[in-house]
């Protein structure tokens, strides 16, 4: 007996916009909600190798919440590919500088590593304010 898994034509998809207050708000679960929204995890029709999900706007990710100690000793590293070129900011040195990418971080970190999770990150808009310029795309607010 055999039966075809239901697999959704690019013409049954749609793909809204949603609008995520971070203000004070957990990283975390922050990044959990968004990451979910982004892969479609929250839609009937999910399909783990399509982009299924919506596009999402952070806004206020500069007044995203860190719990505990992480705002001096969470160390975020990255290597210019040059001998030597290890560089680290611990959270705080992040979120004065850029702190959008606090949040873009956490988010990439809870999608799959591959093409399909590059070009997810790519429906993520982060701002550290609470201003953003897609309102012609009508978006809906989400509760975190």
């Amino acid at each position: 007996m055999s039966t075809n898994t239901y697999v959704p034509r690019a013409s049954e998809l749609t793909h809204d916009w949603y609008v995520l207050d971070a203000a004070g708000k957990p990283l975390g679960r922050l990044a959990t909600q968004a990451a979910t929204l982004l892969r479609g995890k929250h839609k009937p029709n999910f399909t783990p190798f399509l982009k299924t999900g919506d596009f999402v706007i952070v806004v206020n990710a500069g007044k995203v919440v860190l719990t505990g100690k992480k705002e001096t000793d969470k160390v975020y590293y990255r290597h210019s590919g040059y001998p030597g070129g290890l560089r680290k900011e611990t959270a705080r040195q992040v979120r004065e500088r850029h702190p959008e990418r606090l949040v873009q971080r956490a988010v990439a970190g809870m999608l799959p590593k591959n093409k399909l999770g590059r070009q997810l990150r790519t429906r993520l808009k982060v701002y550290a304010g609470s201003e953003h310029p897609h309102q012609a795309q009508q978006p809906k607010p989400w509760q975190v």
